[in-house]
């Protein structure tokens, strides 16, 4: 039986929103920190007073998130394999077909005798057994070939959730759905899913100690409590894990997506069985993206006082529809570097309302999540997509951040060939000390088999350089928007695409060269792949903290500008996941803390300090 995969139609383009550069000049205010964020951080024996906000020089946003030929991805049909017995060669017998299609033996003397016949057997797995024994209707016939092309590149624990493929022609808005306790404010994919989204999210709680041990300390004070937290980020079971701490420590919570492509729907449909208002599902389209934001801000009876953003376009949909909301809210926290940005522009501007804090720039984030997080999940990302091997491969990167710096050690490591463009000159200074050929892109397009961008910025690869590549090349972003790749030249009427897999689009010239386009651009470890879970607790943890400060800070602390967060919070965050390493921090004497002129407690290191 063979099985065609059909293409969705692609997911329209989420407008983008130009980003403009920021005066070195202009100051971000430190953060300090409320009595209740101490209180929900574990205070240390003799620990000192929190700081006071101090006024700090603003540094330019971290490069944020955020492969020769690739493997050839066929997209004719495959055939349900078979297996069939392995036939041994005897020295004394020669095999003979008999005309019926058996084995005859030939014995020296010329005696032919039937060899005993071999059973084939059909390999049967448990889900294919479901999938292929039951002939497809013709109305669901594409629902089923696209659920078996998107079971490579989904989440491995979550392949039990694409077996009812008769749903996937019914957009979520269309369906009534509730869960068991008679609520209907959710928009998933599947309710039924829910079991096995709980799961996930059991198996992220064990790598995530940091946000369960700030889940247990502060859940007893209820620090948020009277908190209404609307947000939009990566709905993935990381994500639930903070959204179910929010709610514990007495945060009400309504959430959508940030990227249309990143979302796990069993994952939303366990958080919505347990009574969050979640709108969002893999694969909406553009409509639905701000169908789905709207759904959350937009409710009778409810009002939100706190945003937590990733990306920036939950803000930017409050200030562009809701604007007066901003008069009950008391503060932003933002993720991403595209998100921060934005920040900035509405700060200079003079529009920005409320306080905002910037997580993206703290320590914790930009170190692990951006750097260490990336180092990994790169790989997991194209080997899911490609199935290719990096040894001996040319790769370029574009951008040297910490996000370009974990990509080229992870493919370096592997074998690759990789070259860095930069616009910074110490970033690409950073990029020739750790041996990478600093080049333009221009240089080096026509021979590199993978292309992969990480620079927050727009048009980095053009239709000029899309011309240029070789045959198969791969295109990638690891950046959190999709500006980086400019995929709309790519929709012409002398262009084919043709996907072959779940997020992985061939568009093909009309002299026959194709290149391989993952997630149409977007941010390819979410969208193909998964990240791990022990780098997003520290954000997490992070996240809720800067909630929890802002929420409880007293009117006038803040100012409406963005902060940092301090030194102390970072430091607090780093130390509650040490334990999972066994690792034993050295304490300073009460001498040596005199002479360095430091507490014995923290912060260790002045504001100014590059890690």
């Amino acid at each position: 039986m063979s099985v065609q995969v059909v293409s969705a139609a692609a997911a329209a383009k989420v407008p983008e929103v130009e980003l403009k550069d920021l005066s070195p000049s202009e100051v971000e205010p430190q953060l300090g920190l409320s009595t209740a964020a101490v209180s929900a951080m574990a205070p240390p024996a003799g620990g000192g007073d929190p700081e006071a906000p101090a006024p700090a020089a603003e540094r330019p946003p971290a490069r944020g998130p955020g492969s020769g030929p690739a493997a050839a991805l066929s997209p004719a049909a495959g055939k349900v394999p078979q297996a069939s017995a392995m036939k041994r060669s005897d020295p004394h017998h020669q095999h003979q077909r008999h005309r019926d299609g058996g084995e005859a033996l030939v014995s020296p003397d010329g005696t032919v005798t039937e060899a005993p016949r071999t059973v084939k057997k059909q390999i049967q797995f448990a889900d294919q057994k479901q999938e292929f024994n039951k002939r497809p209707t013709k109305i669901g016939r594409r629902s089923l070939s696209r659920s078996i092309s998107q079971s490579s590149t989904d989440s491995y624990s979550s392949a039990a959730s694409y077996t009812d493929s008769s749903d996937d022609e019914t957009s979520p808005r269309d369906k009534q759905q509730k869960n068991s306790k008679g609520s209907s404010d959710f928009c998933v994919k599947n309710i039924k899913q829910a079991e096995f989204g709980r799961r996930e999210i059991e198996i992220a709680e064990q790598e995530m100690p940091a946000l369960m041990a700030l889940r247990k300390r502060a859940q007893g004070e209820k620090p948020l409590a009277g908190a209404k937290i609307v947000g939009c980020t990566h709905i993935t079971a990381q994500t639930a894990v903070l959204m179910e701490t929010l709610g514990a420590l007495g945060a009400q919570c309504r959430w959508a997506a940030c990227n249309i492509y990143s979302t796990l729907n069993e994952v939303a449909a366990a958080l919505a069985e347990s009574g969050f208002p979640v709108f969002a599902w893999k694969g909406e389209s553009e409509d639905d993206f701000w169908w789905c934001i709207d759904r959350c801000v937009n409710v009778e009876g409810w009002q939100p006082n706190m945003i937590l953003d990733d990306g920036g376009d939950l803000t930017h949909w409050i200030y562009k529809k809701y604007p007066n909301m901003f008069k009950k809210i008391k503060g932003i926290v933002e993720e991403s570097v595209t998100g921060v940005h934005r920040l900035y522009q509405l700060s200079k501007a003079g529009k920005l309302c409320v306080p905002a804090m910037n997580v993206n720039d703290s320590v914790t984030k930009q170190k692990f999540d951006n750097l260490y997080c990336c180092r990994e999940s790169i790989l997991d990302g194209l080997k899911r997509t490609t199935d290719m091997m990096f040894g001996g491969k040319q790769v370029v990167v574009c951008g040297y951040g910490e996000v370009g710096k974990g990509c080229c050690a992870a493919l370096k490591a592997m074998g690759s060939i990789v070259y860095v463009t930069e616009i910074d000159p110490i970033c690409a200074l950073q990029a020739c000390m750790d041996g990478f050929r600093l080049v333009k892109l221009n240089e080096v397009i026509r021979q590199v088999d993978i292309v992969i961008t990480c620079t927050g910025n727009k048009n980095v690869v053009t239709r000029e350089h899309l011309d240029r590549m070789k045959n198969s090349c791969i295109v990638c972003n690891m950046g959190h928007s999709n500006t980086e790749i400019d995929v709309a030249s790519l929709r012409t009427p002398e262009l084919t695409w043709e996907r072959v897999r779940s997020q992985v689009d061939h568009v093909i010239w009309p002299d026959g060269k194709r290149i391989v386009l993952l997630a149409e651009g977007r941010l390819l470890n979410l969208s193909c792949s998964t990240v791990p879970t022990f780098v997003l607790s520290i954000t997490a943890t992070t996240q809720a903290l800067a909630l929890i400060e802002l929420y409880n800070a007293p009117e006038g602390r803040y100012k409406q500008d963005v902060y940092l967060l301090p030194k102390k919070m970072d430091e607090y965050v780093a130390s509650l996941h040490l334990p999972t390493f066994d690792a034993h921090l050295t304490e300073l004497t009460d001498e040596q803390a005199k002479y360095l002129g430091l507490n014995k407690n923290g912060p260790f290191k002045p504001n100014y300090y590059r890690y």
